[in-house]
């Protein structure tokens, strides 16, 4: 993470503030803000000022994690020979290059096999592929197909290197057909401590049409469509992953289920370059790990984003942070005080962890409500105006944490004044360039917090436990004063009513 110099008397809780509509508003309860594209429904989930990400799973569908584990004296040997194979087996069969699993069970693989896997196993039962140093190319579809099985696990074998490659172009592009490197129609699970090289040559990387999971390894996905796909849910819970995605990098795409279509991140690292959106579900939910969205569209989208733990550095072309519903009307963007309702069935909600966001977009949307409970939060926002480096429709509460947010001053938006937690919001006189230090001190001249601005800012919006709603501040940047008074927004703004 590359996080801000600070030097603040803050205590452990965090902040926020919004930057959308012309001049300056306080966000209040009714829609105030542009709004955002998107493809996300809305989540079902009951959002309240202390929800968590646990409590948003209570709701949702069970995650089913497959075992890893296995005996190797119970494991049958398939060794990958050109496009062939051997085993002594009756539940494998080799023919023109396809090699059937047909029954639950442990297959070790290794070796190299221009063709593809099958896994079409209609009994109840685990298939667990152990990949021990195996390289599957497909000339004509996925590399590892799983048409039919009850779950199945894909074990990346201690010390193993693994490489899945799929044909440019499919013979079967029926609507029953593969459309991923690995796909697999069952719940299934990836894990383990070795590696695994996935290249999507057609479309997708890895396509999960139930739940997926990944629980460990080293996985590096190439597509030149989405990199990884869950129908259910995506979890992440350890190991390495490496997304570079033309399309959406790591995605969950059930939008019909209640209580479906989460990405959840709770450990491992996970590292996306997307030309598309980084990391979107109908729900985001992050609880640990290290997230690093390298490039993307938009980071991170989702009708319902909860951010409890873990470090996240997000990096946008448009939006760092969406919490969105709908393909709303880009057509409001960038008109003063907004003209969008709030969606009462989006929420963002921070509770803890560490979020870095840098976007040429908003940095913090979301087209409903807002809730930042805990957590450090500094945004990098636009160097233009039409967005803000925060921006929400609806009632925006801060009660804890730290808040720094810098971008372009041509649409700002303040937090209700009846937060718990007090902020300060101020437009610069002039725009201020990146390299500049910003120091905000109370009216005793104590420091409250310095840092350096990492790209060019025009305004500063600032939350800490050390910030005294009604008093008086000074943000002084590379030698100029701008007196602010904590909890009224900047003169001249839009925007609906003090909460």
């Amino acid at each position: 993470m590359r996080l801000l110099p600070l030097r603040q008397a803050v205590a452990g809780t965090l902040a926020a503030v919004l930057l959308a509509g012309c001049g300056a508003s306080v966000a209040g309860t009714d829609g105030t803000a542009s709004t955002s594209p998107s493809t996300t429904t809305s989540s079902a989930a009951t959002v309240t000022a202390d929800t968590s990400v646990e409590d948003v799973l209570d709701d949702d569908v069970e995650v089913e994690t497959g075992d890893t584990a296995y005996d190797e004296a119970d494991a049958t040997t398939i060794t990958l020979s050109g496009s062939g194979a051997e085993s002594d087996d009756d539940a494998v069969t080799v023919a023109d290059g396809t090699v059937t699993i047909s029954a639950a069970g442990t297959y070790v693989l290794s070796g190299d096999l221009t063709g593809q896997v099958v896994v079409d196993s209609p009994g109840d039962g685990v298939v667990r592929l152990v990949l021990d140093d195996a390289t599957i190319t497909s000339e004509t579809t996925a590399a590892i197909d799983v048409v039919d099985a009850e779950s199945v696990v894909v074990v990346l074998a201690d010390g193993s290197s693994n490489a899945l490659a799929d044909a440019a172009t499919y013979a079967d592009t029926s609507e029953d057909a593969p459309t991923g490197t690995l796909y697999s129609t069952a719940d299934l699970t990836i894990g383990g401590t070795g590696s695994l090289t996935v290249t999507g040559n057609s479309n997708n990387g890895i396509v999960g049409k139930d739940g997926l999971v990944i629980t460990g390894g080293t996985i590096d996905v190439t597509s030149v469509d989405d990199g990884i796909l869950g129908k259910d849910y995506l979890v992440l819970s350890d190991g390495t992953v490496t997304v570079d995605a033309v399309g959406d990098a790591f995605k969950s795409v059930n939008t019909e289920d209640a209580g479906a279509g989460f990405v959840l991140i709770e450990g491992g690292k996970l590292t996306v370059t997307s030309q598309d959106d980084g990391i979107k579900g109908v729900q985001v939910l992050v609880s640990g790990g290290t997230v690093d969205v390298a490039g993307s569209t938009e980071a991170l989208e989702g009708s319902l984003i909860v951010i409890d733990g873990g470090d996240l550095e997000l990096h946008s072309a448009d939006d760092g942070v969406n919490a969105a519903s709908s393909d709303d009307s880009t057509a409001t963007d960038g008109q003063p005080g907004g003209a969008v309702a709030a969606d009462d069935s989006v929420h963002l909600v921070v509770n803890g962890g560490t979020l870095e966001v840098w976007a040429s977009g908003d940095g913090l949307d979301s087209n409903g409500d807002a809730v930042i409970t805990g957590g450090d939060i500094a945004v990098h926002g636009p160097t233009t105006d039409g967005n803000g480096a925060l921006d929400v429709n609806g009632t925006f509460d801060i009660s804890g944490g730290t808040l720094l947010a810098t971008g372009s001053a041509g649409m700002m938006v303040a937090p209700s004044t009846d937060s718990a937690q007090g902020w300060i919001a101020t437009a610069l006189g002039t725009t201020a360039a990146s390299g500049a230090e910003v120091v905000i001190s109370d009216a005793d001249g104590a420091e409250v917090a310095t840092y350096t601005l990492a790209k060019d800012a025009a305004s500063v919006v600032f939350s800490s436990a050390d910030v005294e709603q009604g008093a008086t501040y000074t943000v002084t940047v590379d030698g100029t004063s701008t007196s602010v008074a904590a909890g009224e927004a900047p003169a001249g703004g839009h925007g609906g009513p003090m909460g």
